[in-house]
C-alpha cells in the first residue's frame, strides 16, 4: 500500500522516538525514565496543550491533544482504559479473552462487546487500522511483529504516519524471548497510559485504594511454610489429559498469585513455561510434582459451579488425575484470565483469596471502584 493512497487523518498525534526494532534498538530508549520528566503537562486531569509520554519500547510519544478513540492489545490495557474513564478501545488482540464478565461485580460499570474488533480473528489485517483510525494503538508494537507473520517496521511506521502512535509493552508474561527491554508492573504500566490519557488523579485513586486492598492481602497470607505449591495449566485441544503448562513470573497475568505468596509447583521442578518453548505436561508427570492446588486456565465462561461439574468430576473420574492431592483434596479451581488491569485484578484477587485461604469476606469496596470509575471521587 502506498503513503498515497491514505492521507494523515490528523496532525493530532505524532512519535518522537522510532518504535525499536526486534531485538536492536529495543532496549536502548532510555531517555525520560526519570518520573518527572515522562510528561511535559502534568495536569493531574485534562490538559489543553501538548504534553508527552516516555515508554519503552516505544520511546517518547508526543500529544497534542487528549486521544478520544483508542485500539488496545488485550484486556489488561482495555481494563486500565476502562478505569481510567475512557469509552471502551476499538478493538483488542482476541474480544473472547476480554474478560468483561469481572465488571458485574462493580456498581454502574459495564462494557459491551458485541461491535469490538477482534484482531487476531482478522489476521491483524492493516486494513482494520484504517478502519478504525484510533487516535493511539495501546498496543505493544513488538507483540505484532512477532505474534503475527504479516507485521514488519514498515508497516509499524506506516500506521504511526498515516493513523496514530503505538504506546504499548507487553507485559502479562515474562516468557517471550523476544522481549529484552524493560517489563512494567500493572501499576507502572496504568500509571503511563493515565498520563497519555491525562487522567493521573483517577489513576492516583486507583493507587490509593490498591495499597489498601494489599494490606488487607497481607493480612491474609500465612506464614511462609504453610503456603501451598500451586500448579497453573491451560487444557490443550488437540490431546486428552495434557496441558500447557504455566510458571509464575513477574508479569501482570500473575499478579494476584504472587501477591498471595503461593509457591509455583511447575517452577520448582524445572518445567519450562509454555511460552517459551510451547511443551506440554500430562497426568503422569504431574502425579509426580504433585501440586498442592491445581488452577486451569481457559475456563474462565464458566462459574465455579459449571467448573466443579465439567471440569473437577472429569478429573475425579480419571485414573491418574483422581491419584493427585489437589484433586483428592477438592483443591482444582479455575485459574484466572492472561489479562487483567486494575479493576479485575482485585476482583480475581479477591477470588483467589477465597479460593485458597477461605477467605469469606469481600476485601475491596466495590462501589469506590465504581466511583472512581465514573470520576465521583
Amino acid at each position: 500500500m502506498s503513503d498515497d493512497s491514505h492521507r494523515p487523518r490528523r496532525a493530532v498525534l505524532r512519535t518522537s522516538v522510532a518504535v525499536a526494532g526486534l531485538g536492536t534498538i529495543a532496549g536502548c530508549t532510555n531517555e525520560g525514565r526519570n518520573e518527572n520528566e515522562d510528561t511535559e503537562n502534568d495536569t493531574g486531569g485534562g490538559s489543553s496543550g501538548s504534553y508527552s509520554v516516555t515508554m519503552e519500547p516505544v520511546g517518547t510519544v508526543e500529544f497534542d491533544s487528549v486521544p478520544e478513540t483508542w485500539a488496545a492489545n488485550n484486556g489488561s490495557w482495555a481494563d486500565m482504559g476502562i478505569a481510567l474513564g475512557q469509552e471502551p478501545p476499538e478493538c483488542v488482540w482476541l474480544t473472547n479473552r476480554y474478560r468483561t464478565q469481572y465488571y458485574d461485580e462493580i456498581p454502574n460499570v459495564s462494557v459491551d462487546k458485541s461491535d469490538m474488533i477482534a484482531l487476531s480473528e482478522q489476521n491483524a489485517d492493516k486494513e482494520l487500522f484504517y478502519e478504525m483510525m484510533a487516535d493511539v494503538h495501546v498496543m505493544d508494537p513488538n507483540f505484532l511483529m512477532n505474534r503475527f507473520d504479516g507485521w514488519d517496521q514498515d508497516d509499524v511506521d506506516e500506521v504511526k504516519e498515516h493513523i496514530g502512535p503505538f504506546f504499548g509493552n507487553t507485559i502479562f508474561n515474562q516468557e517471550y524471548p523476544w522481549h529484552d527491554y524493560e517489563y512494567l508492573t500493572l501499576y507502572e504500566a496504568f500509571e503511563k497510559l493515565s498520563e497519555v490519557f491525562q487522567e493521573q488523579d483517577r489513576y492516583k485513586a486507583f493507587a490509593e485504594l490498591h495499597d489498601e486492598f494489599q494490606d488487607e492481602i497481607d493480612e491474609i497470607v500465612p506464614p511462609e511454610g504453610e503456603r501451598p505449591d500451586v500448579a497453573i495449566l491451560w487444557p490443550t485441544e488437540a490431546e486428552a489429559n495434557t496441558f500447557y503448562p504455566f510458571t509464575i513470573d513477574e508479569g501482570t497475568s500473575f499478579k494476584q498469585w504472587h501477591d498471595l505468596k503461593v509457591n509455583d509447583a511447575l517452577g520448582k521442578a524445572g518445567v519450562s513455561d509454555f511460552a517459551s518453548d510451547r511443551g506440554t505436561i500430562d497426568y503422569e508427570s504431574l502425579l509426580e510434582i504433585d501440586p498442592d492446588v491445581l488452577l486451569i486456565r481457559g475456563q474462565e465462561d464458566m462459574t465455579a459451579a459449571e467448573f466443579q461439574d465439567e471440569v473437577v468430576s472429569e478429573m475425579e473420574s480419571y485414573n491418574f488425575a483422581s491419584s493427585l492431592t489437589a484433586v483428592q483434596n477438592g483443591d482444582v479451581y479455575r485459574g484466572g484470565p492472561l489479562y487483567q488491569g486494575p479493576i479485575t485484578n482485585l476482583v480475581l484477587t479477591e477470588r483467589a483469596a477465597q479460593q485458597l485461604y477461605d477467605v469469606e469476606e469481600e476485601l475491596f469496596d466495590r462501589q469506590e471502584v465504581s466511583d472512581i470509575v465514573n470520576g465521583e471521587f
